[in-house]
């Protein structure tokens, strides 16, 4: 087996086309040891990329345009990644064959990250996203998903700079390293990690609340009404949501909230302001500032892009 990150003489951003033909292409881009893409668009017929190699590595596979599929031999398995979604992956040695349909609106962008350059980023606690994944990839797994989330507006605002990031900008691998980092934040600050320690009990609680507020997190019910629908009290459900979470409820509602905005304006048929109502905020300043705060963006500038 070779190793995908270890195959380039040296560190500096590099473009390597595996496909052309005409407005059709498959490009791997190394950005810095550690960090690679694929990127592909228009096929008019169906590609394959085959994975052999032994390196631990944590897959961000966002997929616009048609659906793809992934074959991990190891295991005979097969894993679908369909449209509008980026799925999240862990795998500490691979063999597996990634099929691209034929589409003309294929828009596939693939992120490898190495076990390497996350640890980096350790912070000592488990319960932070890179140290949960970092550690997962430690362990013998061929190829797992750890979730699947919808592609939103500031994941292709952070895709779209990091495309545009050209070969021949100055320092264009500490840009592009930028720009992946950001996207890794996003991303990973979306995941769910249960904080070990939590009491199966304490569990379904927190889950039961969250369902609750799954439901209708424009409109929420009360704490108090919560409570009552969970059968317990406000001083309990407050400190176990926020044990099993790492949030409060409000903090939860809020978040909620700004990721469907985040859905939302990847749309780009509502204005701000409609889609501050449309998510439970009266006023289209006091939404801005929260989604800035939350994201580091202002809406009007994924509306824009």
């Amino acid at each position: 087996m070779d190793s995908f990150f270890f195959n380039i003489t040296d560190r500096k951003y590099k473009i390597s086309e595996l496909f052309k033909n005409k407005k059709e292409y498959i490009n791997r881009v190394d950005i810095s040891n550690g960090i690679v893409f694929l990127e592909s668009k228009l096929l008019k017929r169906k590609k394959t990329i085959t994975l052999n190699n032994l390196d631990r590595m944590v897959m961000l596979v966002m997929v616009n345009g048609a659906e793809i599929s992934i074959r991990n031999h190891i295991q005979d398995q097969e894993t679908v990644v369909k449209e509008g979604n980026i799925g999240i992956f862990c795998s500490s040695r691979q063999y597996m064959t990634i099929s691209l349909p034929k589409s003309e609106k294929l828009d596939i962008f693939i992120l490898f990250i190495a076990d390497f350059f996350l640890k980096r980023y350790l912070s000592a606690n488990k319960n932070e996203p890179i140290d949960f994944l970092y550690h997962k990839i430690q362990k013998d797994i061929s190829f797992e998903k750890i979730d699947l989330l919808p592609i939103d507006a500031l994941s292709l605002y952070s895709v779209k700079k990091l495309l545009n990031v050209s070969s021949t900008d100055r320092m264009q691998s500490i840009r592009a390293e930028n720009r992946v980092i950001e996207f890794m934040i996003h991303c990973f600050s979306l995941l769910d990690i249960l904080v070990e320690g939590v009491s199966k009990d304490e569990l379904a609680l927190a889950s039961k609340a969250k369902a609750i507020l799954l439901q209708d997190f424009i409109s929420p019910p009360t704490i108090k009404e919560i409570a009552h629908l969970c059968a317990t009290n406000e001083s309990k459900l407050k400190k176990v949501f926020k044990k099993v979470y790492q949030i409060t409820l409000y903090g939860y509602v809020q978040k909620l909230r700004l990721e469907e905005a985040n859905l939302l304006l990847k749309e780009k048929h509502l204005t701000i302001g409609e889609i501050a109502i449309k998510v439970g905020y009266k006023h289209q300043g006091h939404f801005s500032k929260l989604f800035f705060a939350t994201y580091g963006v202002y809406p009007k500038a994924l509306l824009k892009g």
